[in-house]
């Protein structure tokens, strides 16, 4: 089996992919994997620090050497039905009831096919078409095992999620309910809770409360449902639009992430208030200047001038 190269590795800022990103990779997967028998599989993530944790959570995973032998003897042979998205996490069906699960962390992205010199690459699938579905990860942070798909939901990876932030069942009702379950968080850091509200992160929490005019330390508990402007009605409506258009631009790519293709998304270039510090606020009729600040541990992007503060 072809093994990739090394690469020497180095430090660069990073967000982790969110639902959009996510979203875009699962897009990616059923274009191009859907139906294709896996041949062999080959990982250079091995870690002694994974071998000798005790917790099920660290330990089954491919890190974990002895786990990637019961991993491989598993998937090789398997055929892939179809990839499909719970919260930040790919997951990948196949026809022996298994579910592949990749969480892609924050440098961790598939690469359909790459050229032989390409850069990370930590995992791959061989496929039946004499193609391959690798994994790039320049950090090695991205977690990859296993899971019974009929045991999905009650698996600690995904049991804790909240509710998807698209679903058509998910209703302006269950949203203010959800918010609520901390009354005297700071918004910013409530949005990205996923036991909240799963898929929403640094980028999309911003353009979110830039948007609905929403100062990110605003207390959840104190943002009135639908006031003259602003407010929850329409941070709900603007969570919905926020993430499809992030979609539609295939994913943001100001830092690592590509699409299968190893193609940037185009998200980055609209972005309103993400990593847009010292620059004019794009609202028309307001003269601010986006400030960064710090949020628990987060950084938060903001106009000081038409984001109102709830508290």
């Amino acid at each position: 089996m072809f093994r990739w190269p090394q690469v020497s590795h180095c430090l660069t800022l990073s967000n982790m992919p969110e639902l959009p990103e996510v979203q875009t990779t699962v897009n990616g997967l059923n274009r191009t994997v859907k139906g294709r028998k896996i041949l062999d599989v080959w990982t250079d993530y091995g870690s002694k620090i994974y071998n000798s944790r005790f917790s099920i959570f660290n330990k089954n995973q491919i890190k974990n050497s002895k786990y990637f032998k019961e991993f491989k003897k598993k998937i090789v042979g398997a055929r892939i039905l179809k990839a499909r998205r719970r919260g930040k996490n790919v997951l990948i069906d196949l026809n022996n009831h298994e579910t592949i699960l990749v969480h892609m962390k924050m440098t961790g992205h598939f690469f359909y096919n790459p050229p032989k010199n390409a850069s990370f690459i930590h995992f791959d699938l061989t496929l039946d078409n004499k193609k391959h579905l690798a994994f790039s990860d320049m950090r090695k942070f991205a977690k990859i095992t296993l899971i019974p798909t009929d045991k999905l939901d009650e698996s600690l990876h995904v049991l804790h999620l909240g509710p998807e932030s698209l679903d058509k069942k998910f209703t302006f009702e269950i949203f203010k309910e959800g918010l609520l379950k901390k009354p005297k968080g700071k918004i910013k850091t409530v949005l990205m809770d996923q036991e909240i509200i799963v898929g929403i992160g640094n980028i999309y929490s911003d353009e979110i409360l830039w948007r609905t005019s929403v100062h990110p330390l605003s207390i959840v508990q104190a943002i009135p449902e639908n006031p003259p402007a602003g407010g929850l009605k329409e941070m709900f409506k603007a969570m919905k639009e926020t993430l499809k258009k992030g979609i539609d631009f295939g994913g943001d790519s100001m830092f690592d992430y590509r699409n299968i293709n190893g193609e940037k998304g185009k998200f980055q270039d609209y972005h309103r208030a993400y990593q847009r510090t010292g620059l004019k606020c794009l609202k028309p009729g307001c003269k601010g200047i986006i400030k960064r600040i710090v949020v628990g541990t987060r950084s938060a992007h903001f106009c000081p001038v038409h984001q109102k503060l709830f508290i």
